[in-house]
């Protein structure tokens, strides 16, 4: 069974760049959100496998929807996406519950073994 994940991006570009990469390796895209709160209610919605969440997003931050999923399921699988030079956030993301991180602009096998490595 493929593995069903939810997007979060505030960005509509970059939804779309993700998922095409996930879609094309087999996973499933459950959902897509486009800040923090909307991330928490499909989260809980949908209960996907795994979830790809920007960090700067308006509305709800990424870290501070990252802490709430981890209340609700401790086992929350989240990969933090970061533009360069957010190093600092991404440290709070790590310490916070994220399983790991990758770097806009999505590099396919980057995305992928990321995944790969927080599903394993």
């Amino acid at each position: 069974m493929a593995q069903r994940i939810l997007i979060v991006d505030d960005a509509a570009f970059m939804r779309m760049m993700i998922k095409d990469i996930l879609t094309k390796n087999g996973f499933e895209v459950v959902g897509e959100a486009q800040d923090g709160a909307q991330a928490i209610e499909k989260y809980n919605e949908l209960t996907p496998d795994l979830v790809t969440m920007d960090i700067t997003m308006p509305e709800m931050d990424g870290i501070t929807a990252l802490k709430e999923i981890k209340k609700v399921n401790g086992d929350a699988k989240i990969i933090m996406c970061s533009a360069m030079g957010q190093q600092a956030m991404v440290i709070d993301a790590i310490q916070a519950g994220a399983k790991d991180f990758i770097v806009k602009p999505f590099q396919a096998d980057r995305v992928i073994e990321a995944i790969q490595k927080a599903l394993s």
